[in-house]
């Protein structure tokens, strides 16, 4: 039988998924067989499991953060909101349906079974679970028949560590007052207190934590220094999303779209010392970069229109014009064709449809049934500016509900070829500068990126410096490893050991 220990914050993004994902870390390291889990997560960052099934992509870095493979039992329920009332409730990585939050709300007691059994399944297999909380266990509206929380922390007997954040100001009323709206029962839970994010000289914290601890009656476990770690974060609240100037040589603009989803996508590019990869969200941030990404999105159609009134597609196509290079992963390939329709209803009103940007000769027509699918493969013949890009080895996985089917109506279809071939079966499409893609991670193959980077480095005259022959999934056991390296430092594991695992 597993050790459970569960990480809860003051609120959303205090640093519990990157908390866990050093715990999961530094146990496994220590020889633990060690899980994360997740009971309900609500993220547009999803990832498929080698199973074809779809889990929050936090549990997945964690995963492999304790060295095993992401499994959908360490997050059982995923909502992927589509609209600011409403979200995709996907249990055991399935859809169940679209819901309004009141309606999830009243049924959410429904999935403690699945909850549960997921939670078996790895009581069986391992030694210690790092369970992750959902913004605040002190959210007095949300604690009716919690499931992510206290409630799941009683479930399973979970002791508690609460994490606070002190980078946007005012930890000690955050963690005091998350103690002291919490019941009796739901205090005694509660092992220890973290401090995280913290810069600067430490002595002169020390007088706070003493008079926290008294207010509390919690001890202070660790003060965390703010992590200078590249690990991918869980949602649009990432700090690497408010970047807006470019700081490097090579100049890539993302458009931070309303619903933007999966925009770890970019992440492999923090091994181009020459690229700056930034957020746009505004037409007059666009300028003229080198390479336009139009990423991922849960609600294609409503961001196209976005695209279309906030002036930014006029700015793309006028960017195009003058030489960038643009590519769309999933939702964002969709917005380049033509047209995308709805026929079923799956984003909207039955029959809907929006005009695409028109950059690719495709058309994309909405399933019910959402594609799940890990694979590998490698770059079609491309043409012209992007030729140097043509067979090139690239993996990763889709997630998506529309079909997306070339155009050869003679305007221009003929032109076009396919972004990627993977065995018999035939993805994305480029034409010109243009690229589009149904694959998540296309950027993480060091072949494909290289390649791209330096093709938009020769386009500017300037040597392409390379990533260092370093491979992505190396560069990312290194981050794991030093933020362990931190976490060992900066936390009392002997005190937390006592006090958590004392049975």
């Amino acid at each position: 039988m597993a050790r459970p220990i569960m990480i809860q914050g003051t609120m959303s993004n205090a640093g519990k998924s990157l908390l866990a994902t050093g715990m999961c870390r530094v146990l496994a390291q220590d020889g633990y067989r060690v899980a994360p889990f997740k009971s309900q997560n609500m993220a547009l960052n999803s990832f498929v499991t080698r199973e074809g099934l779809e889990m929050g992509r936090a549990q997945a870095v964690q995963a492999y953060a304790c060295g095993i493979e992401p499994d959908v039992c360490m997050n059982p329920i995923l909502l992927k909101p589509t609209t600011d009332m409403g979200s995709q409730v996907i249990v055991n990585g399935e859809i169940v349906q679209t819901m309004s939050a009141g309606e999830y709300f009243r049924r959410k007691r429904e999935y403690v079974p699945a909850i549960l059994e997921a939670y078996r399944k790895l009581d069986e297999r391992f030694d210690i679970i790092v369970i992750e909380g959902a913004g605040s266990p002190a959210e007095i509206n949300l604690k009716k028949d919690d499931i992510v929380n206290m409630g799941l922390a009683e479930l399973v007997d979970a002791p508690v560590l609460l994490v606070g954040d002190i980078d946007r100001g005012g930890v000690f009323a955050q963690l005091v007052g998350t103690v002291m709206l919490l019941e009796p029962r739901e205090r005694e839970r509660i092992q220890g207190l973290i401090i995280n994010k913290f810069r600067g000289d430490i002595r002169l914290l020390e007088p706070g934590l003493t008079m926290l601890s008294e207010r509390c009656g919690k001890r202070v476990l660790g003060v965390v220094p703010y992590a200078d770690v590249d690990i991918e974060a869980e949602d649009s609240l990432a700090e690497g999303l408010q970047r807006r100037e470019a700081a490097g040589p090579v100049d890539i603009a993302v458009i931070r779209l309303p619903r933007i989803s999966n925009f770890t996508d970019l992440q492999a590019f923090s091994l181009e010392p020459a690229v700056s990869v930034r957020y746009v969200e505004r037409a007059a941030e666009l300028g003229q970069p080198d390479l336009i990404v139009v990423p991922g999105t849960k609600s294609t159609i409503a961001d196209m229109e976005w695209l279309r009134r906030s002036g930014i597609e006029s700015a793309i196509l006028g960017c195009l014009g003058r030489g960038s290079f643009l590519i769309g992963i999933c939702g964002g390939y969709q917005m380049l064709g033509r047209r995308i329709v709805d026929e079923n209803g799956v984003e909207g009103k039955r029959g809907s449809f929006v005009r695409g940007m028109g950059v690719l000769p495709v058309e994309t027509c909405f399933a019910r049934d959402k594609a799940r699918i890990r694979t590998e493969g490698e770059t079609g013949e491309w043409k012209g500016a992007l030729s140097a890009l043509s067979h090139r080895r690239v993996s990763g996985y889709e997630i998506h509900m529309g079909r997306t089917y070339p155009l050869t109506d003679g305007d221009g279809g003929e032109e076009a070829v396919c972004f990627a071939a993977f065995g018999d079966r035939r993805d994305g499409c480029v034409s010109g500068q243009v690229m589009g893609t149904y694959l998540h991670g296309v950027f993480d193959e060091e072949e494909f990126r290289s390649a791209l980077v330096r093709c938009l480095c020769e386009r500017k005259g300037i040597p392409y410096e390379g990533g260092g022959g370093i491979a992505y999934d190396t560069y990312r056991e290194r981050q794991y490893d030093r933020l362990a390296d931190i976490l060992r430092e900066s936390l009392d594991w002997e005190e937390i050991f006592r006090r958590c695992f004392k049975k």
